[in-house]
């Protein structure tokens, strides 16, 4: 080994940046490697970062001391809450980038950060003795040693661009694919499958006629991702535009659908449901006169704008067409044509709780490797397991997150749990207990844990305490005062209440929201709370490593085969198995009663089987 690191982390998107700073901030000496430097951060599709549920997700990962919430925070151009004409459970945060400044934003961060080491390489091979990992060997030869690594290489495994009857080898935006990994990771012993995704063309927005088009604004106030951002001067910069289908786009398209890689059966890998291509969307959706269409704008300083909700592998010739149908681009020059691309991931029911292999120790595996989609889930996914891989080579216990605890705890629970079979998306429907999981309080569920892990700053901890001090002094002497219902009724806050009764302590508008939010849905939150804590009686219900399940009486076929093949840690993982249903839980309650009534009889001196 010519050099030795703790840590390797493998590709530098959303998911290995992350992943990379958490390794270096908590003390580990690190290297990032990526094909690209240029491409550090890239944003190759939607100019934006948050979203429903996904919002959810970024502050979750700034609450545990992750760096997306402050870059997009310090780069972005229009920002708007989602959802709020819903309950507060469902708001989520979302901004347009502008993509190159983010990009630089994370670079930045990346190359100020100590212990961080960043290198241009291709790395084809994964170095494994006695089940651990030892290095990592790149395309040119090179082996480097680390006692962790993090695959994190995004949609780049063997991937393919698709446009019409065209088609090569390649990543996204003119990038090239990694090809030599997907090999090592099938020897490695993980299950490979196909997956794709896709993005819509980008426009000359000099010819754009965007009086055609709905302007979209952004709020005001701007309320930031990151629990640290000062809110004071932060001010949108660009407009956004809504425009629709006609159907004269949805006739070119269905003249069309025998040249439609999607249709013609040039794409083999699973497409994402919740992010269909307009193609797929029209022939899904046949009743629909139109579907809408979003023109944001890639930065401020390019003349390339983003067309949402117009994903299409079409030909070229078509694409066009396609385009120049909807109103506000019948000139519009297209910069870079509509492509689908196919990529290699693995199965992620071969990873753990803490997103490491089940069967290689020290190896984790973050991103749209595991069959994701979205940078909100990959920055997710690479902080998680960044902060495990460093508590790894620490010699330390993993950081686990629970459903109950955040987004992060339900999206790997689906991912290494239920597994996946289409590229993974986060809704707040994913999330059974919502109200307790809300963006504003992802400071108060998760920062302590951050900080006790090596990773959230001291600031960003101490100034959580406050926040939460704050809004409990405010909340008892609400109840002192007898005006907790008075909060409860429609139009009524805080400010407005402590005008009245200036004998109420003076608070942040942050811990403001957390009186508020407290007081309106308290019988809600209760009842969550007690659902949580049976919740939590099933996962702390451990089940035996050794358990012959393919022998246990009473489970039905599938669910012993399930059972056998996932070895869940407990009940309640158990339980969101597919394919093991409320009956088989009852029967291994009951084998584990039987089980432990054998043991007490055991100790007791008993002859196994007869009572005490």
């Amino acid at each position: 080994m010519a050099e030795s690191f703790d840590i390797v982390v493998v590709g530098a998107g959303h998911a290995g940046c992350e992943a990379a700073l958490a390794c270096a901030r908590m003390g580990r000496k690190t290297l990032l490697i990526t094909m690209n430097l240029d491409a550090l951060a890239l944003m190759p599709c939607n100019p934006s970062i948050g979203g429903t549920a996904k919002g959810h997700l970024v502050r979750e990962v700034d609450a545990l001391g992750g760096e997306m919430g402050r870059a997009i925070d310090d780069v972005f151009i229009q920002s708007r809450m989602l959802n709020t004409g819903k309950g507060t459970a469902v708001h989520s945060l979302r901004a347009q980038a502008d993509k190159r400044a983010y990009q630089m934003r994370m670079r930045r961060a990346v190359d100020d950060c100590p212990n961080l080491d960043l290198r241009q390489a291709e790395v084809e091979r994964i170095e494994v003795e006695n089940g651990c990992v030892t290095g990592v060997r790149t395309t040119t030869g090179a082996r480097i040693g680390c006692r962790a690594a993090v695959i994190a290489c995004g949609v780049y495994l063997n991937s393919r661009i698709i446009i019409g009857e065209c088609a090569w080898n390649g990543g996204p935006q003119g990038l090239m694919a990694a090809s030599a990994l997907t090999r090592n990771l099938i020897d490695l012993g993980f299950s490979i499958r196909r997956f794709k995704t896709g993005t819509p063309a980008r426009v000359d927005g000099r010819t754009v006629d965007f009086a055609r088009m709905e302007p979209q604004r952004g709020d005001d106030p701007v309320v930031p991702f990151s629990f640290l951002t000062d809110p004071a001067g932060l001010r949108n910069r660009a407009m956004c535009y809504l425009t629709y289908t006609t159907p004269e786009t949805h006739r070119i398209i269905l003249d069309n659908l025998d040249r439609a890689p999607m249709y013609s059966g040039s794409i083999h890998g699973t497409g994402a449901r919740y992010c269909p291509s307009i193609e797929d969307k029209v022939v899904r959706f046949r009743d629909k006169d139109r579907h809408p269409i979003f023109l944001e704008p890639e930065g401020l300083h390019t003349n390339e704008w983003y067309v949402q909700g117009m994903s299409t592998s079409m030909p070229e010739d078509v694409q066009r067409r396609i385009y120049a149908s909807v109103p506000g681009l019948e000139r519009a020059k297209l910069l870079r044509l509509a492509y689908a691309i196919e990529y290699d991931c693995i199965d992620p029911l071969a990873l753990n709780a803490a997103l490491g292999a089940r069967h290689i120790a020290g190896l984790y595996l973050a991103g749209q490797v595991n069959g994701t989609s979205g940078y909100e889930e990959a920055a997710a996914q690479g902080l998680y397991a960044g902060v495990n891989a460093a508590l790894h080579a620490a010699g330390e216990p993993p950081l686990l997150l629970s459903r109950a605890d955040g987004y992060i705890g339900v999206l790997v629970d689906d991912l290494v749990t239920k597994g996946v079979d289409e590229p993974y998306r986060m809704m707040t429907s994913r999330a059974e207990y919502r109200l307790l999981l809300r963006q504003d309080n992802a400071d108060l569920r998760l920062t302590e844990r951050g900080y006790r892990a090596g990773l959230a700053s001291r600031e960003r901890y101490e100034k959580m305490l406050r926040k939460r001090d704050a809004a409990e002094r405010a909340r008892t002497a609400l109840e002192r005062s007898r005006l907790t219902d008075r909060l409860r009724q429609e139009g009524a806050s805080y400010r407005s209440l402590r005008a009245a009764h200036p004998e109420l302590p003076a608070l942040d508008p942050d811990a403001e929201e957390q009186v508020e939010i407290g007081a309106r849905y308290e019988g809600y939150i209760a009842r969550q709370a007690a659902a949580v804590r049976e919740f939590q009686r099933l996962e702390d219900t451990p089940l035996p490593a050794d358990a012959d399940y393919l022998s246990l009486s009473g489970l039905r076929i599938e669910a012993r085969q399930k059972l056998d093949r996932q070895r869940p840690k407990s009940l309640g993982q158990a339980s969101r198995i597919p394919g093991v249903s409320p009956g088989d839980i009852s029967v291994l309650i009951i084998w584990l009663k039987s089980r432990a009534a054998r043991s007490a009889a055991h100790d007791a001196g008993a002859p196994c089987g007869q009572p005490r």
